[in-house]
Protein backbone atom coordinates (compact mmCIF):
# COMPACT_ATOMS: atom_id res chain seq x y z
CA UNK A 1 0.00 0.00 0.00
CA UNK A 2 1.53 3.20 -1.44
CA UNK A 3 1.76 5.99 1.14
CA UNK A 4 -0.11 8.46 -1.39
CA UNK A 5 -2.97 5.94 -0.95
CA UNK A 6 -3.04 6.11 2.36
CA UNK A 7 -3.38 9.68 2.68
CA UNK A 8 -6.16 9.38 0.13
CA UNK A 9 -8.03 7.23 2.88
CA UNK A 10 -7.67 9.29 6.00
CA UNK A 11 -8.50 12.22 3.57
CA UNK A 12 -11.68 10.76 2.73
CA UNK A 13 -12.38 10.13 5.95
CA UNK A 14 -11.71 13.63 6.99
CA UNK A 15 -13.72 15.75 4.61
CA UNK A 16 -17.10 13.07 5.60
CA UNK A 17 -16.49 13.94 9.10
CA UNK A 18 -16.49 17.75 8.31
CA UNK A 19 -19.53 17.42 6.39
CA UNK A 20 -21.11 15.09 9.03
CA UNK A 21 -20.97 17.69 11.55
CA UNK A 22 -22.79 20.45 9.57
CA UNK A 23 -25.68 17.77 10.17
CA UNK A 24 -28.19 16.69 12.93
CA UNK A 25 -27.67 13.66 15.64
CA UNK A 26 -27.45 10.89 13.29
CA UNK A 27 -24.61 12.63 11.39
CA UNK A 28 -22.64 13.24 15.01
CA UNK A 29 -23.30 9.65 16.05
CA UNK A 30 -21.48 8.45 12.79
CA UNK A 31 -18.82 11.10 13.26
CA UNK A 32 -17.77 9.49 16.34
CA UNK A 33 -17.99 6.70 15.15
CA UNK A 34 -15.13 8.32 12.38
CA UNK A 35 -13.19 9.89 15.15
CA UNK A 36 -12.86 6.45 17.09
CA UNK A 37 -11.64 4.64 13.86
CA UNK A 38 -9.12 6.97 12.75
CA UNK A 39 -8.25 6.42 17.18
CA UNK A 40 -7.29 3.06 15.65
CA UNK A 41 -5.54 3.41 12.58
CA UNK A 42 -2.06 2.22 13.30
CA UNK A 43 -0.34 4.34 10.54
CA UNK A 44 3.19 2.87 11.21
CA UNK A 45 1.74 -0.71 10.64
CA UNK A 46 -0.69 0.43 7.77
CA UNK A 47 2.54 1.24 6.13
CA UNK A 48 3.91 -2.45 6.41
CA UNK A 49 1.52 -3.55 4.32
CA UNK A 50 2.42 -5.37 1.28
CA UNK A 51 6.23 -4.57 2.34
CA UNK A 52 8.57 -7.05 0.94
CA UNK A 53 10.63 -9.31 3.19
CA UNK A 54 13.14 -7.84 5.62
CA UNK A 55 15.30 -10.26 4.11
CA UNK A 56 18.43 -9.12 2.39
CA UNK A 57 21.69 -10.75 0.94
CA UNK A 58 24.51 -11.27 3.33
CA UNK A 59 27.39 -10.25 0.45
CA UNK A 60 28.06 -7.19 -1.66
CA UNK A 61 27.84 -9.86 -4.78
CA UNK A 62 24.28 -10.73 -3.72
CA UNK A 63 23.49 -7.18 -3.54
CA UNK A 64 25.03 -6.87 -6.84
CA UNK A 65 27.38 -4.54 -5.83
CA UNK A 66 30.93 -4.43 -6.05
CA UNK A 67 33.94 -1.47 -5.39
CA UNK A 68 35.56 -0.64 -8.77
CA UNK A 69 39.67 0.41 -9.37
CA UNK A 70 38.88 3.38 -7.77
CA UNK A 71 37.62 2.29 -4.77
CA UNK A 72 33.88 3.23 -5.94
CA UNK A 73 31.07 1.40 -5.28
CA UNK A 74 28.79 0.55 -8.47
CA UNK A 75 26.20 -2.00 -9.87
CA UNK A 76 27.85 -4.86 -11.11
CA UNK A 77 25.80 -4.81 -14.16
CA UNK A 78 24.65 -1.13 -14.74
CA UNK A 79 27.82 0.73 -13.06
CA UNK A 80 25.97 3.01 -11.57
CA UNK A 81 25.94 4.20 -7.71
CA UNK A 82 24.48 2.76 -5.19
CA UNK A 83 20.32 3.56 -5.33
CA UNK A 84 19.03 4.26 -2.27
CA UNK A 85 14.94 4.37 -3.63
CA UNK A 86 15.58 0.79 -4.05
CA UNK A 87 11.56 0.75 -4.10
CA UNK A 88 9.28 4.01 -4.28
CA UNK A 89 6.80 4.51 -0.97
CA UNK A 90 8.63 1.82 0.49
CA UNK A 91 11.32 4.36 2.76
CA UNK A 92 11.66 1.80 6.01
CA UNK A 93 11.98 -1.35 3.55
CA UNK A 94 14.79 0.91 1.89
CA UNK A 95 16.37 2.03 4.87
CA UNK A 96 16.25 -1.49 6.11
CA UNK A 97 18.18 -2.84 3.09
CA UNK A 98 21.04 0.22 3.62
CA UNK A 99 21.59 -0.56 6.75
CA UNK A 100 22.00 -4.44 5.56
CA UNK A 101 24.57 -3.56 3.18
CA UNK A 102 26.42 -1.06 5.51
CA UNK A 103 26.82 -4.43 7.72
CA UNK A 104 28.76 -6.25 4.76
CA UNK A 105 30.74 -2.89 4.20
CA UNK A 106 31.94 -3.19 7.98
CA UNK A 107 33.09 -6.32 7.64
CA UNK A 108 34.60 -5.72 3.98
CA UNK A 109 36.56 -3.07 5.72
CA UNK A 110 37.76 -5.30 8.15
CA UNK A 111 39.00 -7.13 5.94
CA UNK A 112 41.01 -4.66 4.04
CA UNK A 113 42.54 -3.61 7.19
CA UNK A 114 43.99 -7.17 7.60
CA UNK A 115 44.77 -7.96 4.01
CA UNK A 116 46.05 -4.67 2.69
CA UNK A 117 47.22 -3.09 5.49
CA UNK A 118 48.50 -6.11 7.22
CA UNK A 119 46.93 -5.14 10.57
CA UNK A 120 45.89 -7.72 13.04
CA UNK A 121 42.88 -8.19 15.02
CA UNK A 122 43.34 -8.32 18.71
CA UNK A 123 40.33 -9.34 20.83
CA UNK A 124 39.11 -7.18 24.12
CA UNK A 125 38.99 -7.40 26.97
CA UNK A 126 42.12 -9.13 26.71
CA UNK A 127 41.41 -11.73 29.36
CA UNK A 128 38.08 -12.58 27.54
CA UNK A 129 36.61 -15.81 28.43
CA UNK A 130 35.20 -18.09 25.52
CA UNK A 131 31.45 -17.21 26.61
CA UNK A 132 31.30 -13.25 27.51
CA UNK A 133 31.04 -10.53 24.71
CA UNK A 134 33.81 -9.57 22.91
CA UNK A 135 35.46 -6.68 20.64
CA UNK A 136 38.46 -6.46 19.18
CA UNK A 137 41.08 -3.24 17.70
CA UNK A 138 43.52 -3.37 15.02
CA UNK A 139 47.36 -2.79 14.95
CA UNK A 140 50.53 -3.36 12.92
CA UNK A 141 52.72 -5.76 14.33
CA UNK A 142 55.53 -3.24 15.09
CA UNK A 143 52.41 -0.76 17.04
CA UNK A 144 53.91 -2.51 20.53
CA UNK A 145 57.75 -2.90 19.95
CA UNK A 146 58.39 0.63 17.36
CA UNK A 147 60.79 2.71 19.95
CA UNK A 148 60.12 5.77 17.63
CA UNK A 149 56.41 6.77 16.84
CA UNK A 150 53.08 5.16 17.06
CA UNK A 151 49.69 6.51 15.86
CA UNK A 152 46.13 5.85 16.95
CA UNK A 153 43.35 6.18 15.11
CA UNK A 154 39.59 6.93 16.70
CA UNK A 155 36.57 7.38 14.82
CA UNK A 156 33.19 9.14 15.36
CA UNK A 157 30.27 8.19 16.67
CA UNK A 158 26.82 6.11 14.86
CA UNK A 159 26.98 3.08 13.18
CA UNK A 160 31.05 3.39 12.02
CA UNK A 161 33.68 0.40 13.19
CA UNK A 162 37.01 0.01 13.17
CA UNK A 163 38.56 1.62 10.16
CA UNK A 164 35.94 3.75 9.10
CA UNK A 165 35.08 7.36 8.99
CA UNK A 166 32.31 7.83 7.29
CA UNK A 167 29.85 4.91 6.41
CA UNK A 168 27.90 7.46 3.76
CA UNK A 169 31.11 8.31 2.17
CA UNK A 170 32.30 5.16 1.67
CA UNK A 171 28.93 4.17 0.21
CA UNK A 172 28.08 7.28 -2.05
CA UNK A 173 32.09 8.44 -2.56
CA UNK A 174 35.10 5.60 -2.33
CA UNK A 175 37.05 3.55 0.07
CA UNK A 176 39.20 6.68 0.60
CA UNK A 177 36.86 9.60 1.57
CA UNK A 178 35.18 7.46 4.05
CA UNK A 179 37.98 5.06 5.42
CA UNK A 180 41.10 5.41 7.90
CA UNK A 181 42.70 3.28 5.15
CA UNK A 182 44.82 6.12 3.49
CA UNK A 183 46.37 7.20 6.74
CA UNK A 184 47.26 3.49 7.88
CA UNK A 185 49.48 3.22 4.69
CA UNK A 186 51.00 6.20 4.83
CA UNK A 187 51.62 6.07 8.86
CA UNK A 188 52.71 2.87 7.91
CA UNK A 189 55.40 4.08 5.10
CA UNK A 190 56.52 7.00 7.38
CA UNK A 191 57.82 4.50 10.07
CA UNK A 192 54.72 4.60 12.75
CA UNK A 193 53.26 1.55 14.76
CA UNK A 194 49.39 1.91 14.15
CA UNK A 195 46.43 0.90 16.38
CA UNK A 196 42.83 1.19 15.15
CA UNK A 197 40.53 1.60 18.75
CA UNK A 198 36.73 0.37 17.74
CA UNK A 199 34.77 2.36 19.91
CA UNK A 200 31.35 2.25 18.97
CA UNK A 201 31.87 -1.81 19.18
CA UNK A 202 30.26 -2.02 22.87
CA UNK A 203 27.99 -4.72 22.97
CA UNK A 204 26.19 -7.52 21.22
CA UNK A 205 22.67 -7.96 20.69
CA UNK A 206 20.89 -11.64 21.23
CA UNK A 207 17.75 -12.40 20.84
CA UNK A 208 15.23 -12.54 23.83
CA UNK A 209 14.14 -15.75 25.01
CA UNK A 210 10.51 -15.97 25.33
CA UNK A 211 11.15 -16.33 29.59
CA UNK A 212 13.01 -12.39 28.72
CA UNK A 213 10.04 -10.96 26.70
CA UNK A 214 7.58 -12.09 29.37
CA UNK A 215 9.87 -10.57 32.25
CA UNK A 216 10.49 -7.26 30.10
CA UNK A 217 6.81 -7.00 29.82
CA UNK A 218 5.97 -7.83 33.68
CA UNK A 219 6.43 -5.58 36.47
CA UNK A 220 5.36 -6.99 39.23
CA UNK A 221 7.23 -4.51 41.59
CA UNK A 222 4.37 -1.97 40.92
CA UNK A 223 1.84 -0.98 42.64
CA UNK A 224 -1.28 -3.14 42.49
CA UNK A 225 -3.36 -0.02 40.86
CA UNK A 226 -0.62 0.54 38.32
CA UNK A 227 -0.24 -2.88 37.15
CA UNK A 228 -3.72 -3.32 36.41
CA UNK A 229 -4.00 -0.34 34.46
CA UNK A 230 -1.19 -0.95 32.47
CA UNK A 231 -2.71 -4.38 32.12
CA UNK A 232 -6.15 -2.93 30.62
CA UNK A 233 -4.29 -0.81 28.18
CA UNK A 234 -2.15 -2.99 27.12
CA UNK A 235 -5.64 -5.19 26.34
CA UNK A 236 -7.01 -2.54 24.60
CA UNK A 237 -4.12 -2.17 22.53
CA UNK A 238 -4.29 -5.22 21.44
CA UNK A 239 -7.22 -5.21 20.81
CA UNK A 240 -7.44 -2.77 18.71
CA UNK A 241 -4.64 -4.36 16.15
CA UNK A 242 -6.56 -7.47 15.99
CA UNK A 243 -9.50 -5.69 15.02
CA UNK A 244 -6.78 -4.36 12.02
CA UNK A 245 -4.98 -7.51 11.60
CA UNK A 246 -6.69 -8.20 8.25
CA UNK A 247 -6.14 -5.09 6.72
CA UNK A 248 -2.19 -5.49 7.78
CA UNK A 249 0.46 -7.68 7.02
CA UNK A 250 3.24 -5.86 9.61
CA UNK A 251 6.46 -7.90 9.39
CA UNK A 252 7.34 -9.32 13.60
CA UNK A 253 10.75 -8.54 13.54
CA UNK A 254 12.74 -10.12 16.53
CA UNK A 255 13.13 -8.77 20.03
CA UNK A 256 16.91 -8.40 21.13
CA UNK A 257 18.71 -7.76 24.30
CA UNK A 258 22.55 -6.14 24.49
CA UNK A 259 25.36 -7.72 26.47
CA UNK A 260 27.83 -5.19 27.30
CA UNK A 261 31.47 -5.50 27.02
CA UNK A 262 33.55 -6.04 29.89
CA UNK A 263 35.00 -2.30 30.76
CA UNK A 264 34.27 -1.15 26.74
CA UNK A 265 30.40 -0.49 27.45
CA UNK A 266 31.54 3.24 25.74
CA UNK A 267 33.81 4.92 23.58
CA UNK A 268 35.07 6.57 26.08
CA UNK A 269 35.57 3.11 28.26
CA UNK A 270 36.96 1.67 25.54
CA UNK A 271 39.27 4.40 24.57
CA UNK A 272 40.61 4.54 28.58
CA UNK A 273 40.99 0.64 28.40
CA UNK A 274 43.38 0.37 25.05
CA UNK A 275 45.16 3.14 26.33
CA UNK A 276 46.09 0.91 29.71
CA UNK A 277 46.36 -2.22 28.03
CA UNK A 278 48.07 -1.12 25.03
CA UNK A 279 49.20 2.11 24.40
CA UNK A 280 50.50 3.03 28.54
CA UNK A 281 52.59 -0.71 27.62
CA UNK A 282 54.36 0.21 23.84
CA UNK A 283 58.00 1.41 23.23
CA UNK A 284 56.98 4.10 21.34
CA UNK A 285 58.64 7.60 22.33
CA UNK A 286 55.88 9.54 20.69
CA UNK A 287 52.52 8.50 20.46
CA UNK A 288 50.09 10.93 17.85
CA UNK A 289 46.44 10.69 18.23
CA UNK A 290 43.76 11.23 15.16
CA UNK A 291 40.68 11.78 16.28
CA UNK A 292 37.32 12.49 14.66
CA UNK A 293 33.88 13.73 16.34
CA UNK A 294 32.88 11.77 18.91
CA UNK A 295 36.53 10.54 19.02
CA UNK A 296 37.45 13.99 20.11
CA UNK A 297 35.25 13.57 23.36
CA UNK A 298 36.86 10.30 23.63
CA UNK A 299 40.18 11.36 24.01
CA UNK A 300 40.07 14.16 26.03
CA UNK A 301 37.49 11.75 28.64
CA UNK A 302 41.33 9.79 28.57
CA UNK A 303 42.95 13.18 28.98
CA UNK A 304 40.78 14.11 31.86
CA UNK A 305 41.42 11.01 33.43
CA UNK A 306 44.86 9.61 32.78
CA UNK A 307 46.67 13.36 32.65
CA UNK A 308 49.80 12.62 33.45
CA UNK A 309 50.78 9.61 31.89
CA UNK A 310 49.15 11.40 28.46
CA UNK A 311 51.01 14.30 29.27
CA UNK A 312 54.46 12.14 29.17
CA UNK A 313 54.11 10.17 26.46
CA UNK A 314 51.59 11.93 23.53
CA UNK A 315 53.71 14.11 21.61
CA UNK A 316 50.58 15.92 19.12
CA UNK A 317 46.56 14.77 18.55
CA UNK A 318 44.98 16.03 15.17
CA UNK A 319 40.79 16.45 15.90
CA UNK A 320 38.60 16.37 13.00
CA UNK A 321 35.21 18.49 13.85
CA UNK A 322 36.04 17.33 17.32
CA UNK A 323 32.85 17.32 19.54
CA UNK A 324 34.60 17.82 23.20
CA UNK A 325 33.43 20.54 25.26
CA UNK A 326 36.33 21.07 28.12
CA UNK A 327 33.50 22.32 30.16
CA UNK A 328 30.74 19.84 29.66
CA UNK A 329 33.60 17.00 30.79
CA UNK A 330 34.89 19.47 33.17
CA UNK A 331 38.40 19.43 32.35
CA UNK A 332 40.90 20.96 34.68
CA UNK A 333 43.49 24.13 34.27
CA UNK A 334 46.03 21.84 33.16
CA UNK A 335 44.03 19.71 30.56
CA UNK A 336 43.05 22.88 28.87
CA UNK A 337 46.35 24.21 28.96
CA UNK A 338 48.21 20.83 27.34
CA UNK A 339 45.35 21.33 24.62
CA UNK A 340 46.12 24.75 23.95
CA UNK A 341 49.45 23.36 23.03
CA UNK A 342 49.32 19.78 21.85
CA UNK A 343 46.13 19.37 20.09
CA UNK A 344 44.33 21.08 16.73
CA UNK A 345 40.54 20.87 15.88
CA UNK A 346 40.17 20.87 11.97
CA UNK A 347 36.44 21.76 11.43
CA UNK A 348 34.38 21.84 8.70
CA UNK A 349 34.71 25.09 6.68
CA UNK A 350 34.88 27.44 3.49
CA UNK A 351 37.62 29.43 4.29
CA UNK A 352 41.04 28.22 2.95
CA UNK A 353 43.14 25.28 4.92
CA UNK A 354 44.63 26.23 8.15
CA UNK A 355 42.70 29.61 8.44
CA UNK A 356 41.80 30.18 12.19
CA UNK A 357 38.36 29.51 12.73
CA UNK A 358 36.90 31.37 16.13
CA UNK A 359 36.32 29.22 19.07
CA UNK A 360 33.82 29.73 21.85
CA UNK A 361 35.78 27.41 24.42
CA UNK A 362 39.64 27.88 25.71
CA UNK A 363 40.91 24.53 24.89
CA UNK A 364 42.72 23.95 21.25
CA UNK A 365 43.27 26.02 18.55
CA UNK A 366 40.32 25.61 15.92
CA UNK A 367 41.71 26.15 12.05
CA UNK A 368 39.75 25.55 8.60
CA UNK A 369 39.50 22.15 6.82
CA UNK A 370 39.52 23.73 3.60
CA UNK A 371 36.73 23.00 1.30
CA UNK A 372 37.91 19.32 0.60
CA UNK A 373 39.30 17.33 3.52
CA UNK A 374 43.21 16.66 2.49
CA UNK A 375 44.68 13.58 4.34
CA UNK A 376 48.14 14.46 3.61
CA UNK A 377 47.40 17.47 5.98
CA UNK A 378 47.31 15.53 9.09
CA UNK A 379 51.05 14.05 8.49
CA UNK A 380 52.17 17.67 7.72
CA UNK A 381 51.47 19.07 10.41
CA UNK A 382 52.61 16.02 12.49
CA UNK A 383 56.22 16.29 10.40
CA UNK A 384 56.17 19.81 11.09
CA UNK A 385 55.96 19.02 15.24
CA UNK A 386 58.64 16.11 15.06
CA UNK A 387 60.83 18.47 12.86
CA UNK A 388 60.78 21.35 15.73
CA UNK A 389 61.05 18.95 18.73
CA UNK A 390 64.41 17.53 17.18
CA UNK A 391 65.91 21.29 16.67
CA UNK A 392 64.66 21.86 20.65
CA UNK A 393 66.27 18.70 21.54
Amino acid sequence: MSFSFITLILLTIWINMAQLQQGGPDEKEKTTALKDLLSRIDLDELMKKDEPPLEFPDTLEGFEYAFNEKGQLRHIKTGEPFVFNYREDLHRWNQKRYEALGEIITKYVYELLEKECHLKKVTLPVDATESEPKSFIFMSEDALTNPDKLMVLIHGSGVVRAGQWARRLIINEDLDSGTQIPYIKRAIEEGYGVIVLNPNENYIEVEKTKAQVQLSSDSSDEPAEKRERKDKIQKETKKRRDFYEKYRNPQKEKETVQLYIRDNGSPEEHAVYVWDHFIAESAAENVYFVAHSYGGLAFVELMIQREADVKNKVTAVALTDSVHNVWHQEAGKTVREWMRENCCNWVSSSEPLDTSVESMLPDCPRVSAGPLPKRGEIFRKINEIESSDMKTA
